[in-house]
């Protein structure tokens, strides 16, 4: 399920100090975007933030819960999306920490992504 309206007008307003926040359908889910670069991602108005080696402990507090997945053949495939505690969304800028920890991230993957020349 996608954000509700009212979740994605919050997150943009609680994330704007990153930068320009937009939001985006993608794969029955939606992704969350800082100046074209996907830092997260919402199913259910549950926040998902982007993972990887250099920021696990950064987001250790999220770790017990089960990453953002999906099926496909009958076996569940984990994402590098973890999710964000509740409590996160009443602490504002705890909530932006864990973003510009959640964005670093996401930089760090888009910049594998792109070709080298």
């Amino acid at each position: 399920m996608v954000a509700s309206s009212d979740f994605a007008d919050f997150l943009r307003d609680q994330l704007a100090p990153l930068g320009r926040i937009t939001m985006r359908r993608m794969f029955g889910k939606t992704g969350v975007f800082c100046n074209g670069v996907m830092l997260g991602m919402v199913t259910d108005n549950t926040l998902y933030f982007r993972v990887d080696d250099q920021n696990r402990a950064t987001f250790a507090e999220a770790r017990d819960s089960p990453p953002l997945n999906y099926r496909k053949k009958g076996s569940t495939i984990d994402l590098s999306f973890w999710r964000a505690p509740e409590r996160l969304m009443d602490e504002p800028d705890e909530l932006v920490e864990w973003a510009r920890a959640a964005l670093a991230a996401a930089r760090r993957v888009a910049a594998k992504r792109k070709p080298k020349r």
